[in-house]
Formats: structure tokens, sequence, C-alpha cells
């Protein structure tokens, strides 16, 4: 039974978890099934080959793992680099600084570029950094492609950019955990050499597969790395992978399933479509944001995320009292300001399977929740600024033309 019964939907428009298709609710629902049986194995060959495509990687070797986002972190470092090993890691945010400690933890020698929370990272120093490095010492870069926590997303052109510049080779470790299936990413393209994502985000499934992504180099480094691992070593799902039988461990296989009918609905409505989706719905929620005569805590355009957008409340306001409102008056979920930003953000989530109108409808429930906390805004002038964009950029479902 649930204990927090409202009528109606829950209009969930966090960051993570997202809304489940139907489809992939359909596909889940299942009995267990022997994964040592022909059937896994086949179904996790076609997982493999397709995954690739949402890293938009030739070479990429995927792992598909039973954790969550933080235990896909802990694969891609622990299988990469050494206790003591020096790691240049960008702390822009809530998450990049959970991946910090988490790397700190680990004992590797962390050398952390801070910038301030609303930014992106800070190149200008990972240049400076790089082009002194002349013996090599650092040996990866770990940065997070897409800051739920202020609504950031770097550039990693620029990352690989400056790396080939001084022919430096330390490994690129991404964390692209909100932004895989929501943002353009070229793993191949962009010289990442591990990428990590999670369930839960743009993929829209539930919480609990982690997926890894690692590149020639990668594969190479995890053969001389000296960190303790068991769950997370790449090895056993290498050997596994040459045996064909495809997991050194027993998988949830009603994730593989949901996975199955998730990256169905993503070829189906068509990768770039999707992408360009998640940009549409984001701008129209920035002009929303701007009509309501707020602003967003991304400072400048170029980060601006699609996945995420974090609002800047007034100081007379509590944006917890915000997110809480809209939960217990409209049933409506919204991203509370984290760390640093703690009070003084909320966060509007418009990643994974959303349309249009769900959109409008948060946004609707957004402003009714701002006049409640005493803030003036105009009601109808987010939502008119966010129709009027939408309607003229909104293109004819493709199944449907």
């Amino acid at each position: 039974m649930d204990h927090f019964y409202a009528h109606g939907r829950n209009h969930l428009f966090v960051p993570g978890p997202t809304n489940i298709p139907e489809e992939v609710i359909r596909a889940m629902n299942r009995n267990n099934e022997n994964h040592r049986s022909p059937i896994i194995p086949a179904l996790t060959k076609t997982l493999l080959v397709d995954i690739k495509k949402i890293f938009r990687t030739t070479s990429g070797i995927p792992f598909l793992i039973p954790t969550t986002g933080t235990g896909a972190w802990e694969s891609a470092l622990t299988n990469t680099c050494s206790p003591g090993d020096r790691i240049v890691s960008f702390l822009i945010g809530q998450f990049s600084y959970l991946w910090i400690e988490q790397q700190k933890q680990l004992n590797f020698n962390v050398d952390v570029v801070e910038s301030e929370w609303g930014e992106g990272a800070d190149l200008d120093i990972l240049a400076s950094k790089i082009a002194s490095d002349k013996t090599h010492s650092i040996r990866a870069l770990c940065i997070v492609h897409n800051e739920t926590t202020t609504g950031v997303t770097n550039d990693l052109t620029k990352v690989r950019k400056i790396l080939d510049e001084f022919n430096h080779p330390a490994l690129v470790i991404v964390d692209a955990v909100s932004s895989i299936g929501a943002l353009d990413f070229r793993m191949d393209e962009w010289g990442v050499d591990v990428v990590v994502t999670s369930s839960q985000k743009a993929l829209s499934l539930p919480t609990g597969m982690g997926l890894v992504c690692a590149g020639p180099k990668a594969i190479e480094a995890s053969k001389s790395a000296k960190s303790a691992r068991s769950f997370f070593d790449w090895n056993g799902y290498l050997k596994s992978y040459k045996l064909e039988t495809y997991w050194p461990y027993t998988p949830s296989i009603q994730l593989l399933y949901g996975l199955r009918a998730a990256l169905d609905l993503i070829f189906e409505e068509g990768y770039e479509n999707v992408i360009l989706r998640h940009n549409r719905l984001a701008k129209a929620t920035r002009l929303a944001v701007e009509a309501w005569g707020l602003k967003n805590c991304c400072q400048k355009e170029e980060w601006y995320s699609a996945s995420v957008t974090a609002v800047v409340v007034p100081p007379n306001i509590d944006s917890g009292e915000i997110v809480n409102r809209a939960w217990k008056k409209y049933n409506l979920s919204l991203g509370v300001g984290l760390n640093k930003v703690a009070g003084k953000v909320f966060r509007i989530g418009h990643i994974g399977h959303l349309n249009e109108l769900q959109l409008l409808g948060c946004l609707a429930g957004v402003e009714m929740t701002l006049k409640d906390v005493g803030y003036p805004v105009k009601l109808g002038s987010g939502v008119a600024a966010a129709s009027a964009y939408l309607q003229n950029n909104t293109p004819i479902i493709p199944s449907r033309i």
C-alpha cells in the first residue's frame, strides 16, 4: 500500500531517477530465468552490441554491472589506476565532490581543480598542469560531463584538445551518468578512455545497473593497474565474453529485459531525435525560468545542461520549501539544492521519458508553488513562454508522419 497516496500520477521531474516507460515496465514484468541457459547470453550479446551505439564507440568494450553509478565510478578507477597515482579531478558540484571523495578513499593522489558552483571545469588550469607535467606523473583526468547539482555541462572536446596539444598520455575518465541517452556524447571522437553511466537516468530504467565502457587504452591500463578489485574487476567479464557466457556472476534478469526495451525505444525514436528532444525541453524550461524573473544557476550559456535546470531563488525564500510544497500539494517531484546550494536552488529535471505536455504540466506546478511560497510570479508567464517556443519548434512525432 502507498502510505503517501495521492490521486492521479506523480509528476517526476528530478534529474534521476526518471519516468519508466510502460514498454519497459512490461518487459521487466517476468519471472526469474536461468542465466546459464542459452537465452540470457543471447540477449546480453545484443545489448553489448547496441549499448556501444549509445556511447558512440566502435572500439570500446562495455560492461553491464549490477550496481549504481557509484559502483561504476569505482570500477572505472580501480581497473585503470593504482594506489598513489596522481589524478586531476574537477570539483564543480555535489556529484563531482562525491567522486573526488571516493578517489581519496581509494588512496589515489587527487589533484583537485575547484570552480565556483555554477561554472564549468577550469580547463585553463588543466592546460597549465598538463603543460608543466614533463614526467607524465598525471595518470588520469576525472571529469563529470553533466553536473546535475548546478545544471552545468562540460565541453569534453576541449579536454582532449589540451592533452593532444602536449602529447600527454593521461587517461580521460568521464562520469556521463546524467548525459548518456540525453546529451550528445561521442566516446571515440572525443577521445574518452572510460565512460560510466547508470540505468535510472536517461535510459529510463530502475536503479541497479551501472554501465561502463572502456576504450583500448583503458583495457591495456587494466592489465597493470594495482588497485584491489574483485566484484568490479573487468577481467572476469572479459573472460566470460571469450566464453560467450557473458556473465562472471548472476545478473539482474529483469533489468536486462528492461534495457533491451529501453534501447529499442531510443532507436525507434532515433538517437539524434532523442538528443534534440532533450535540447528542446531544456530550452523551454530556461525560457520559463526567465519569464518568472529567476536566474539559472549555470552562469554561461555554453555550459547549459539539456537534462536539468537549476533555478536560483531569492534570498528570502528557502528552495527546500518549494520542493516540499510542490510534492505535498501538487504531487510534483522537483530536485532539492545540494551541499553549497542547499536552500538556494531547486532543480527541474527534463531527462528521460518525457514529452512537451508533461513538461508544461511541471512548469504550471512550479508556478503555483512559487505563488504559494510568496514569490510574486505571474501565473501562466513561464508556461506561456515555454508553450510559444515548443509550439514553434516541436516536430511531428516521427512514427506519425
